[in-house]
């Protein structure tokens, strides 16, 4: 049976891959994959209560991340709506794309490490469509967001979901991660920005902005209201969650609510016109749910291979076979990009305890790096690729082919220059 779980794993992640050239949605593979993994999980074990209670027990945590995911999304189509980012985009005044690449990279990098990788990655890309309007060339502006969102989430106890467990685990402390991690994560950024240089070239055609209504429909201190609330609220989930201890998505709909008060109180004097354009629920029918239930179906999936053990499995036959434990770690995150990399560091974690390697030891360190910047080499291997997928309508095959490369060469360069400061 446990060849059956794989094989349906395998056949599934196929389905999504070929999702082009077989016309198949992969948010509805994805889903399918996710239930028969399970089923065959009811299947291997004899305790029905026991497989309940370990489906409830992932879904607590699934439902989670696609709470803060709706959230967040939810948010940024509010501050879209009301024009919040001509705050942001009205700034960048260069029309050389590869100045736009690189001061875009920049950015997301360093917001990725403030916000996390997931919210940085949606509102980076929806800047870049603010921007840039030929859809071939911001696919490769879009492929960088995720390396560089990857990559600043690496180096900051909050920037990515791994390190964060590793950070309350115990493994790691904020100031050891932000200090040996910063260089080799920037480095994992610069080196693919600079390979990729050479091939951008030209000057950037702006979106044709609508015209100006004579009678605006609402106010410049409304949009900048939205716009600071809205990414202030995102903030905020870091520092909600550090005080209460408790999840982040209830800090996120908490962000939420609020902003939606705020905007209940700007519409609710105005037309039923004005209303349906500017409510949270235009916001709300903008949002991408086949992308949301595409996550669904690969983190139960996900969470069927860990509730088999066959993640811990897969590391244990890492750690014997191959003794160098960096190499071990390196290996951990290029599968990061094949499997999601929380449950490949959760295992890492019960593998290998801090008696053995203590906090702060260049290990846990490694595997930060590793697990946080691994994900970029495949669109599916990270929270922010499987967003940005389904925003932007990537490809498996041309990510594959156009940026998977630029991420292994900064995911190896990052590696080199740790294991320099080591």
């Amino acid at each position: 049976m446990i060849n059956l779980l794989i094989l349906i794993f395998v056949v599934g992640y196929l389905f999504i891959v070929l999702e082009h050239y077989i016309s198949i949605d992969k948010s509805a593979s994805a889903l399918v994959m996710g239930v028969l993994c399970w089923t065959v999980i009811s299947q291997i074990f004899s305790d029905s209560n026991w497989v309940n209670e370990q489906v409830l027990h992932h879904l607590s945590e699934i439902s989670g991340i696609l709470f803060f995911l709706m959230g967040a999304m939810t948010i940024i189509e509010l501050i879209d709506t009301y024009d919040g980012f001509e705050i942001i985009t009205s700034q960048i005044k260069t029309n050389n794309l590869l100045s736009l690449l690189w001061i875009i990279c920049f950015i997301t990098f360093f917001l990725s490490a403030l916000l996390d990788n997931l919210t940085t990655a949606i509102v980076m890309v929806t800047l870049t469509k603010k921007i840039i309007s030929d859809t071939k060339i911001r696919l490769y502006f879009v492929g960088m967001i995720v390396i560089a969102s990857n990559a600043g989430g690496a180096w900051s106890p909050m920037g990515d979901v791994t390190t964060t467990m590793l950070w309350i685990g115990g493994q790691i402390t904020a100031f050891a991660i932000i200090k040996q991690l910063f260089l080799p994560s920037l480095v994992s950024l610069i080196i693919p920005l600079i390979v990729i240089s050479f091939s951008v070239k030209g000057n950037l055609e702006r979106p044709i902005k609508k015209a100006k209504v004579e009678e605006n429909l609402h106010t410049a201190l409304q949009k900048r209201l939205v716009f600071f609330v809205g990414m202030g609220g995102l903030a905020f989930v870091i520092l909600f969650k550090n005080l209460t201890h408790l999840p982040p998505f209830l800090g996120m709909l908490l962000s939420l609510g609020v902003l939606w008060l705020m905007t209940e109180v700007f519409i609710k004097s105005r037309d039923e016109a004005y209303k349906n354009k500017y409510s949270i629920s235009r916001a709300l029918q903008r949002l991408d749910m086949p992308s949301v239930l595409f996550f669904l179906g690969i983190l139960l999936s996900v969470s069927a291979l860990q509730t088999a053990g066959i993640l811990s499995d897969l590391a244990t036959f890492l750690d014997q076979t191959i003794k160098n434990q960096t190499l071990v770690v390196s290996i951990i995150g290029m599968v990061s990009a094949i499997v999601d990399n929380v449950p490949l560091v959760s295992a890492a974690m019960g593998m290998y305890s801090i008696e053995v390697y203590p906090t702060d030891n260049q290990f846990w360190e490694l595997l930060a790096f590793c697990a946080g910047t691994g994900g970029s080499i495949l669109i599916i291997g990270s929270a922010a690729g499987v967003a940005v997928m389904g925003m932007e309508k990537i490809s498996f095959f041309w990510y594959l082919k156009n940026i998977s490369f630029l991420a292994l060469l900064g995911y190896f360069s990052g590696i080199g220059v740790f294991l320099l400061l080591a």
